[in-house]
């Protein structure tokens, strides 16, 4: 009867340790626990994205202008560091510039990094910064595992070399090696921005491809999406035709379309 009470004591005890590191790892959280990937987008958004994907940016830009009656491209600074096409909904980041000590300056900036969900495009403004890198390989890193589309950074870029070895695309004005830390503050995310010139608002459409970024504004992706659709099949139908004729001035009577 002894022995029957110990072991059943002995079991108490390991149910309690084994419920005590339950309610520790829940607390402090668990460090082998596996954070499963951001869902992505649902329903017509998934869909909405997939078709920006299968079309130029530059029928993008043209249906835009028809539409909307404005330029909504970046100019010919914001360039890729490598060729890449890509689309995704915008999350905005602003930084100030300003010279400072605080240690956290910057924590905002790398906040909105790890809040933004898959398929994002991560637009960042930096203030008077061609020549300071406004993100570089750890931001880039973080944006890969979470699954973003690319970032579009009005301002320069550095560790190249990492950002190409896995893969994660990045549109800026030019590449330097210098740094935000010290001279910049953060001034606020998804929230209007002016990226190199065109205004961004946060979940606006940004589509990239060798020709350069477009802004899609939310409202109009549906009408954008289509009318530049048909551009694309009307384009692409004149090359054999004028490979054919050799006449772009046929094609154009044809088609109607330069």
């Amino acid at each position: 009867m002894k022995k029957l009470t110990v072991a059943t004591a002995g079991r108490k005890l390991l149910l309690f340790s084994l419920a005590m590191t339950v309610a520790i790892l829940a607390l402090a959280g668990n460090p082998f626990a596996h954070t499963p990937a951001q869902a992505p987008p649902s329903g017509d958004a998934a869909a909405l994205l997939e078709g920006f994907r299968h079309v130029e940016v530059a029928s993008v830009s043209d249906a835009l202008e028809q539409l909307i009656g404005r330029k909504m491209y970046m100019s010919h600074r914001m360039r890729p560091i490598f060729p890449t096409k890509f689309a995704g909904f915008a999350v905005t980041v602003s930084l100030k510039k300003e010279a400072n000590d605080d240690p956290n300056a910057l924590n905002g900036m790398l906040a909105a990094i790890d809040q933004g969900p898959k398929a994002s495009v991560y637009v960042m403004v930096v203030e008077d910064g061609a020549d300071i890198a406004g993100m570089g390989g750890l931001m880039g890193t973080a944006m890969y595992s979470r699954e973003y589309a690319g970032a579009v950074i009005d301002g320069g870029v550095r560790d190249v070399g990492h950002l190409k070895k896995i893969g994660f695309p990045v549109y800026s004005i030019g590449i330097v090696p210098s740094t935000s830390v010290h001279h910049y503050r953060f001034a606020g995310s998804n929230i209007p921005v002016v990226c190199d010139g065109v205004e961004v608002k946060p979940a606006d459409i940004i589509v990239a491809d060798q020709d350069g970024v477009v802004v899609v504004p939310r409202a109009d992706a549906q009408k954008a999406l289509a009318l530049a659709q048909d551009m694309d099949f009307q384009e692409h139908s004149m090359y054999a035709y004028i490979e054919k004729l050799k006449s772009i001035q046929e094609a154009v009577k044809k088609f109607g379309r330069l």
